[in-house]
Protein backbone atom coordinates (compact mmCIF):
# COMPACT_ATOMS: atom_id res chain seq x y z
CA UNK A 1 0.00 0.00 0.00
CA UNK A 2 1.09 3.69 -0.37
CA UNK A 3 2.21 3.89 3.60
CA UNK A 4 4.86 1.32 4.10
CA UNK A 5 5.98 -2.31 3.63
CA UNK A 6 4.07 -3.36 7.04
CA UNK A 7 1.01 -1.56 5.41
CA UNK A 8 0.94 -3.41 3.03
CA UNK A 9 1.39 -6.49 4.27
CA UNK A 10 -1.16 -6.16 7.17
CA UNK A 11 -3.14 -5.29 4.70
CA UNK A 12 -2.70 -8.64 2.80
CA UNK A 13 -2.46 -11.26 5.54
CA UNK A 14 -5.81 -9.25 6.84
CA UNK A 15 -7.48 -9.68 3.13
CA UNK A 16 -6.19 -13.24 2.72
CA UNK A 17 -7.63 -14.42 5.79
CA UNK A 18 -11.02 -13.01 4.85
CA UNK A 19 -10.93 -14.40 1.58
CA UNK A 20 -10.43 -17.95 2.72
CA UNK A 21 -13.22 -17.79 4.22
CA UNK A 22 -14.70 -16.58 1.32
CA UNK A 23 -13.54 -19.05 -0.92
CA UNK A 24 -15.53 -21.81 1.07
CA UNK A 25 -18.80 -20.34 0.67
CA UNK A 26 -18.46 -20.39 -2.92
CA UNK A 27 -20.71 -23.32 -3.39
CA UNK A 28 -20.74 -23.39 -7.44
CA UNK A 29 -17.74 -22.67 -10.15
CA UNK A 30 -19.38 -19.84 -11.24
CA UNK A 31 -19.47 -18.53 -8.11
CA UNK A 32 -15.67 -18.64 -7.99
CA UNK A 33 -13.96 -15.74 -9.45
CA UNK A 34 -16.07 -13.34 -7.44
CA UNK A 35 -15.31 -15.31 -4.24
CA UNK A 36 -11.20 -14.67 -5.36
CA UNK A 37 -10.97 -11.30 -5.34
CA UNK A 38 -9.51 -11.01 -1.50
CA UNK A 39 -7.38 -13.55 -2.32
CA UNK A 40 -6.18 -11.83 -5.66
CA UNK A 41 -6.10 -8.62 -3.79
CA UNK A 42 -4.28 -10.01 -1.08
CA UNK A 43 -1.31 -11.11 -3.35
CA UNK A 44 -1.33 -7.72 -5.37
CA UNK A 45 -0.49 -6.46 -1.52
CA UNK A 46 2.03 -9.02 -0.82
CA UNK A 47 3.65 -8.09 -4.17
CA UNK A 48 3.92 -3.94 -3.16
CA UNK A 49 4.75 -4.83 0.20
CA UNK A 50 7.83 -6.58 -1.33
CA UNK A 51 8.82 -3.96 -3.69
CA UNK A 52 8.76 -1.39 -0.08
CA UNK A 53 11.09 -3.92 1.08
CA UNK A 54 12.94 -3.97 -2.21
CA UNK A 55 13.25 -0.15 -2.62
CA UNK A 56 16.83 -0.15 -1.20
CA UNK A 57 18.42 -3.48 -3.27
CA UNK A 58 21.35 -2.93 -4.70
CA UNK A 59 20.10 -4.80 -7.81
CA UNK A 60 17.88 -2.54 -9.37
CA UNK A 61 16.18 -4.89 -11.65
CA UNK A 62 13.94 -6.45 -8.09
CA UNK A 63 12.09 -3.41 -7.77
CA UNK A 64 11.57 -2.60 -11.52
CA UNK A 65 10.39 -6.86 -11.78
CA UNK A 66 8.28 -6.59 -8.80
CA UNK A 67 6.86 -2.78 -9.96
CA UNK A 68 5.82 -4.60 -13.34
CA UNK A 69 4.11 -7.56 -11.21
CA UNK A 70 1.66 -4.39 -9.69
CA UNK A 71 0.81 -2.87 -12.94
CA UNK A 72 0.14 -6.22 -14.11
CA UNK A 73 -2.30 -6.35 -11.64
CA UNK A 74 -3.56 -2.70 -11.98
CA UNK A 75 -3.54 -1.94 -15.45
CA UNK A 76 -4.44 -5.50 -17.13
CA UNK A 77 -5.59 -8.06 -14.79
CA UNK A 78 -8.73 -6.41 -13.36
CA UNK A 79 -10.29 -4.48 -15.90
CA UNK A 80 -10.32 -8.04 -17.46
CA UNK A 81 -11.27 -10.43 -14.32
CA UNK A 82 -13.91 -8.13 -12.87
CA UNK A 83 -16.68 -7.71 -15.47
CA UNK A 84 -16.30 -11.59 -16.49
CA UNK A 85 -16.60 -12.76 -12.31
CA UNK A 86 -19.67 -10.58 -12.01
CA UNK A 87 -21.40 -11.56 -15.53
CA UNK A 88 -20.98 -14.96 -14.36
CA UNK A 89 -23.69 -14.33 -11.18
CA UNK A 90 -26.06 -12.12 -12.86
CA UNK A 91 -29.12 -13.64 -13.78
CA UNK A 92 -31.22 -10.31 -15.14
CA UNK A 93 -30.77 -10.12 -19.36
CA UNK A 94 -29.92 -6.84 -19.14
CA UNK A 95 -27.56 -6.47 -17.02
CA UNK A 96 -25.99 -9.56 -18.58
CA UNK A 97 -25.94 -7.59 -21.76
CA UNK A 98 -24.32 -4.41 -20.38
CA UNK A 99 -21.94 -6.98 -18.77
CA UNK A 100 -20.71 -8.23 -21.56
CA UNK A 101 -20.53 -4.98 -23.05
CA UNK A 102 -17.89 -4.02 -20.23
CA UNK A 103 -15.86 -7.42 -20.14
CA UNK A 104 -15.45 -5.81 -24.18
CA UNK A 105 -14.06 -3.39 -22.86
CA UNK A 106 -11.79 -4.98 -20.31
CA UNK A 107 -10.56 -7.39 -22.80
CA UNK A 108 -9.73 -4.24 -25.36
CA UNK A 109 -7.69 -2.13 -22.84
CA UNK A 110 -6.26 -4.64 -20.63
CA UNK A 111 -4.64 -5.67 -24.12
CA UNK A 112 -3.64 -1.85 -25.13
CA UNK A 113 -1.94 -1.38 -21.58
CA UNK A 114 -0.10 -5.02 -21.36
CA UNK A 115 1.15 -3.84 -24.63
CA UNK A 116 2.51 -0.29 -23.25
CA UNK A 117 4.03 -1.81 -20.29
CA UNK A 118 5.87 -4.53 -22.48
CA UNK A 119 6.80 -1.78 -25.10
CA UNK A 120 7.61 1.06 -22.45
CA UNK A 121 10.24 1.65 -19.39
CA UNK A 122 8.57 1.94 -16.07
CA UNK A 123 10.02 2.44 -12.82
CA UNK A 124 8.84 2.89 -9.60
CA UNK A 125 9.98 5.46 -6.45
CA UNK A 126 9.12 6.71 -2.96
CA UNK A 127 7.66 9.68 -2.50
CA UNK A 128 7.10 10.94 1.27
CA UNK A 129 4.94 7.43 2.22
CA UNK A 130 3.72 6.60 -0.92
CA UNK A 131 4.69 4.77 -4.01
CA UNK A 132 4.44 6.58 -7.07
CA UNK A 133 4.67 4.39 -10.72
CA UNK A 134 6.21 6.00 -13.61
CA UNK A 135 4.76 4.27 -17.00
CA UNK A 136 4.64 7.24 -19.03
CA UNK A 137 1.41 6.39 -20.37
CA UNK A 138 -0.40 9.57 -20.47
CA UNK A 139 -4.20 8.44 -19.53
CA UNK A 140 -6.73 10.63 -22.01
CA UNK A 141 -10.42 10.72 -20.92
CA UNK A 142 -11.03 7.43 -23.19
CA UNK A 143 -9.16 5.63 -21.62
CA UNK A 144 -10.12 6.54 -18.21
CA UNK A 145 -13.85 6.06 -19.30
CA UNK A 146 -12.60 2.23 -20.14
CA UNK A 147 -11.18 1.35 -17.03
CA UNK A 148 -13.91 2.35 -15.13
CA UNK A 149 -16.60 1.05 -17.54
CA UNK A 150 -14.63 -1.90 -17.06
CA UNK A 151 -12.78 -2.54 -13.99
CA UNK A 152 -15.63 -0.29 -11.47
CA UNK A 153 -19.27 -0.10 -13.48
CA UNK A 154 -19.68 -4.03 -13.13
CA UNK A 155 -19.87 -3.91 -9.41
CA UNK A 156 -22.21 -1.21 -9.55
CA UNK A 157 -24.43 -2.87 -12.27
CA UNK A 158 -24.75 -6.26 -10.49
CA UNK A 159 -28.30 -6.89 -9.29
CA UNK A 160 -26.97 -7.97 -6.15
CA UNK A 161 -26.72 -5.45 -3.09
CA UNK A 162 -23.48 -6.73 -1.47
CA UNK A 163 -21.34 -6.31 -4.77
CA UNK A 164 -23.54 -3.10 -5.83
CA UNK A 165 -22.35 -1.92 -2.33
CA UNK A 166 -18.81 -3.00 -2.98
CA UNK A 167 -18.96 -1.13 -6.20
CA UNK A 168 -19.43 2.14 -4.57
CA UNK A 169 -17.43 2.13 -1.87
CA UNK A 170 -14.80 1.07 -4.52
CA UNK A 171 -15.74 4.63 -6.41
CA UNK A 172 -15.65 6.94 -3.77
CA UNK A 173 -12.09 5.28 -2.54
CA UNK A 174 -10.87 6.32 -6.23
CA UNK A 175 -12.38 9.60 -5.99
CA UNK A 176 -10.41 10.25 -2.10
CA UNK A 177 -6.85 8.89 -3.78
CA UNK A 178 -7.85 11.05 -6.84
CA UNK A 179 -7.57 14.40 -4.57
CA UNK A 180 -5.71 13.29 -2.28
CA UNK A 181 -2.72 11.33 -3.16
CA UNK A 182 -2.99 12.20 -7.49
CA UNK A 183 0.75 10.95 -7.46
CA UNK A 184 0.53 7.70 -5.72
CA UNK A 185 -3.12 7.09 -7.14
CA UNK A 186 -2.71 3.43 -8.62
CA UNK A 187 -1.15 2.55 -5.24
CA UNK A 188 -3.68 4.08 -3.65
CA UNK A 189 -6.87 2.71 -5.35
CA UNK A 190 -5.60 -0.71 -5.45
CA UNK A 191 -5.72 -0.10 -1.31
CA UNK A 192 -8.80 1.12 -1.29
CA UNK A 193 -10.36 -2.12 -3.34
CA UNK A 194 -8.50 -4.56 -1.61
CA UNK A 195 -9.97 -3.19 1.35
CA UNK A 196 -13.44 -3.19 0.07
CA UNK A 197 -13.17 -6.76 -1.20
CA UNK A 198 -13.69 -7.93 1.77
CA UNK A 199 -17.57 -6.77 1.32
CA UNK A 200 -17.66 -9.70 -1.26
CA UNK A 201 -17.76 -12.00 1.68
CA UNK A 202 -21.09 -10.47 3.12
CA UNK A 203 -22.77 -11.16 -0.37
CA UNK A 204 -22.39 -15.14 0.44
CA UNK A 205 -22.94 -14.43 3.84
CA UNK A 206 -26.53 -12.60 3.04
CA UNK A 207 -27.00 -15.73 0.81
CA UNK A 208 -26.52 -17.82 2.98
CA UNK A 209 -28.74 -16.31 5.67
CA UNK A 210 -31.52 -16.02 2.88
CA UNK A 211 -31.48 -19.44 2.81
CA UNK A 212 -30.19 -19.28 -1.13
CA UNK A 213 -26.88 -19.84 -2.58
CA UNK A 214 -24.83 -17.06 -4.57
CA UNK A 215 -25.79 -19.06 -8.53
CA UNK A 216 -27.88 -17.11 -10.49
CA UNK A 217 -31.30 -18.17 -11.46
CA UNK A 218 -32.74 -19.18 -14.72
CA UNK A 219 -31.61 -16.06 -16.83
CA UNK A 220 -34.92 -16.95 -18.55
CA UNK A 221 -37.30 -16.28 -15.33
CA UNK A 222 -35.58 -12.90 -15.09
CA UNK A 223 -36.33 -9.64 -15.61
CA UNK A 224 -33.80 -6.05 -15.76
Amino acid sequence: MCFSATASFVAAVTTASVGAITLTRADSPRALPLAAMPMIFAVQQAVEGLLWLSMDQVNPAVPAELAFLFLIFAYVFWPIYTPIAVLLLEARPVRRRLLVLSAGAGLGLGAHLLWWLLAHPHTVSAAGHHLVYETGYNATLPVALAYFISANFPLMLSSHRWIQRLGFVIFLGSGVAYLSYWAAFVSVWCFFAAAASVMILGHFEAARRLGKDARPHAPQSATA
